[in-house]
């Protein structure tokens, strides 16, 4: 297979001219436009040319590139695809590429890319190869080239959801660029200047995000690249991806290009379900350690106090959890979070900041008991021996603070009448009294009394005068 695709790039890599050579010297009509002469030649290299041919062939690519000298290692082969069972090619302009450099001596790194959650891998098309060039200027270009078998083209098209004017498929063909690095796996990181054309039409490739500095050049986000609509379905023609670039020192870049399926939010919930609950014992576990008296520590900490509701979506917690990573017992929604990276894939904690990739997140078994048991609160606290107990909103301490307020109205009111009804009784006596006396007096011993109660009066009263 190695030894078949070797002499195919060297025969897709003749010039017109050249072909007429190679198809007159095997005795095959050599009339015809470019692509009908390079159809006609690999369908004779498939057919098993003769050792005489593919001397032809080797002297006619040394003429066409004179330094360039080729061996089945320098190849990149990917290992899911078949020979390119050639028939038929594109226009002209997509055929006259750099005489595919890249495909004729590549290297393979031992480069392993993130795992992507919304995406499943079906195959490998072309595997982690560097970004590789002849020539020595700064700004480059390459070329890459794959093939579809029949059972792929047959999962691309049938996932096929056509929704109102727009096309997409579940089954798509994904293109990701990395650093070069085998350290760890690595995230998508883009080239800077990147250009990619697939097929002789340019890729559109995501926007640039905002920088966060003055002179900072801006950088695209980390997100694999969708090629599928601008990849031909077939078996018989192969799909060509040209990529230009800026190169820098000190650092090289790798592509990779996948057959993958892609997954919705509520599928990965349902894969997280799946996993399990985490035992409650874990989390106990965690509040009596965070609650252990430090010896060192001036200051106790005997209690702790979380929230019931998602800081995300600042709604009560459904489906609580939180990444394994993380060493707050805080939880956040499991539904929301995996929603917001559906859109946006940035996969961080919105409690502590740190990175939660999917694949640490855990569904808490003890916050998923306390919202089963506790229905009408929104904040426990979390004592000593990992025990819990409901915290009152401010809204409820409020209520509880107006109640015994107006118990307490009541009884300063029952306490102010009865004072006061006291009081009433005391000057009843008072004027009681007084009458008593009045009735059994004569009226001389009716003048002070008079005279105190009506200052007022003129000192000579008609009774005086009447003296």
């Amino acid at each position: 297979l190695a030894f078949l695709f070797v002499f195919k790039q060297m025969v897709m890599s003749l010039r017109v001219s050249e072909l007429q050579v190679l198809l007159g010297y095997a005795g095959r009509n050599k009339h015809g436009r470019k692509h009908e002469l390079l159809t006609k030649a690999l369908h004779l290299l498939k057919a098993g040319c003769s050792p005489a041919v593919q001397m032809k062939i080797k002297e006619l690519y040394r003429r066409r590139f004179p330094q360039k000298i080729i061996t089945s290692a320098d190849l990149s082969i990917p290992t899911t695809s078949p020979l390119l069972p050639v028939s038929l090619l594109g226009p002209k302009h997509e055929l006259d590429l750099p005489h595919l450099t890249s495909a004729l001596h590549p290297v393979h790194p031992d480069i392993k890319l993130q795992k992507l959650p919304f995406y499943d891998l079906l195959d490998e098309l072309i595997k982690p190869t560097s970004l590789a060039s002849d020539n020595s200027q700064r700004f480059r270009e390459t070329c890459f080239a794959f093939a579809l078998t029949p059972q792929q083209v047959q999962q691309i098209s049938s996932s096929m959801d056509i929704s109102g004017t727009k096309c997409d498929f579940t089954v798509q063909v994904q293109l990701r660029f990395c650093l070069s690095e085998t350290s760890c796996p690595q995230e998508d990181h883009f080239p800077p200047n990147l250009c990619v054309k697939v097929n002789g039409k340019p890729c559109s490739l995501p926007g640039y995000l905002p920088p966060t500095k003055n002179g900072v050049e801006p950088k695209r986000p980390s997100r694999p690249i969708n090629i599928t609509s601008l990849v031909r379905l077939s078996t018989t023609v192969p799909n060509t991806i040209v990529v230009s670039w800026t190169a820098e020192i000190g650092r090289s870049y790798s592509m990779a290009v996948y057959l993958v399926k892609q997954l919705s939010s509520s599928v990965l919930l349902q894969r997280l379900r799946i996993k399990g609950i985490r035992n409650p014992d874990h989390s106990r576990a965690l509040i009596k350690e965070k609650l252990t008296a430090d010896p060192d520590s001036e200051i106790a900490t005997t209690s702790l106090r979380v929230s019931l509701l998602c800081p995300l979506g600042k709604m009560r917690l459904a489906i609580p959890c939180r990444s394994l990573t993380c060493s707050h017992l805080q939880c956040f929604d499991a539904t929301l979070y995996i929603q917001m990276n559906e859109k946006k894939p940035t996969w961080v904690c919105p409690v502590c900041d740190k990175k939660a990739p999917y694949e640490h997140l855990i569904i808490d078994g003890l916050f998923m008991e306390i919202l089963k048991y506790c229905t009408d609160c929104d904040e426990i606290q979390f004592k000593e021996d990992g025990s819990w107990a409901p915290m009152r909103s401010k809204k409820e301490a409020q209520e509880v603070t107006t109640s015994y307020n107006g118990v307490e109205g009541c009884l300063s009111s029952s306490v102010d009448h009865q004072v006061s009804s006291h009081q009433s009784n005391k000057n009843k006596k008072v004027e009681v009294i007084d009458l008593t006396i009045d009735s059994s007096s004569d009226e001389e011993e009716e003048e002070p009394p008079i005279k105190r109660r009506c200052p007022s009066l003129s000192p000579v009263s008609p009774i005086n005068s009447k003296r």
